[in-house]
């Protein structure tokens, strides 16, 4: 499937966002939820439950999306963040985190948990982009999220992620290198097994195939102290990589898709929580 195609299909994207209420009785609310479809999924909180909406969002709108953090490598991981920014005092990650003041905006309290969730493992080694969906509403963060996480300004745009990645060698068949030669690790020189596929290099030109094990180990060499990558060099190109790029771009080779991504964040919270 090509870039076109991959730009159409929403299950590339999954984001956890913070909504602001609009309405003068309820003005101030916030709500934080998942979703893999921003625009539709304010629509239905501003729709009531009926057309999807959550309970605690229902009748008390306009709501206005203001923020969202994208990247994550599955709606697992979105749920778990998700649930974190709801409940941060329940968190073990978050237990340096002070409460909500008493004079504190519940909009400023969620900006403040937000910039320590970004900072707190495992969420500040993932591969995120903080989102202001409305400009109007911006504030620094502090303490602010770690260099590799960009800050970004306007809507999503529709499978930007899915078109940036496939834009590699396994987009281009003619510089596909050939199977059999590459049927080993390029770094341990062992064959990869049926159920474990290798990670590419996304990079154009770079033919690299790697057991995730060796490819993690090369990685972690320039930090030792760690057990999951952030980035690191190719061996093959020499170019940086991120690791939740690699580890996406194996997922999406996949045959079959993990998750249900129509699902929406209360049935999955709910799957969770049970």
């Amino acid at each position: 499937m090509g870039p076109a195609g991959d730009a159409a299909r929403p299950g590339r994207f999954f984001g956890v966002y913070l909504l602001y209420c609009l309405n003068p009785r309820h003005r101030g609310r916030v709500y934080v939820g998942f979703t893999v479809d921003p625009a539709r999924r304010v629509r239905q909180h501003n729709g009531g439950r009926k057309k999807g909406g959550a309970w605690r969002t229902s009748g008390r709108g306009p709501w206005e999306m203001v923020l969202i953090v994208h990247g994550f490598p599955s709606a697992v991981a979105a749920l778990r963040f998700e649930w974190a920014w709801q409940h941060p005092h329940a968190s073990r990650r978050l237990a340096h985190v002070g409460p909500r003041l008493r004079s504190e905006a519940a909009f400023v309290f969620h900006l403040r948990v937000l910039a320590h969730m970004l900072r707190a493992p495992p969420w500040a080694r993932l591969p995120l982009t903080v989102r202001w969906l409305r400009a109007d509403f911006r504030r620094e963060l502090c303490p602010p999220p770690p260099p590799h996480m960009p800050l970004a300004f306007g809507p999503p745009p529709p499978g930007a992620s899915a078109t940036r990645r496939r834009a590699g060698p396994l987009a281009d068949p003619e510089s596909e290198p050939d199977q059999d030669a590459e049927a080993s690790c390029a770094l341990c020189a062992r064959s990869f097994q049926d159920e474990e596929g290798p990670l590419c290099c996304p990079h154009p030109g770079c033919h690299l195939r790697a057991h995730m094990i060796c490819l993690a180990e090369e990685f972690l060499q320039e930090e030792p102290g760690q057990l999951l990558p952030l980035e690191g060099q190719c061996p093959g190109c020499k170019n940086s990589l991120l690791w939740g790029d690699l580890i996406w771009l194996c997922r999406m080779g996949a045959e079959e898709e993990e998750e249900d991504l129509e699902l929406e964040e209360e049935h999955w919270t709910d799957m969770l929580e049970t």
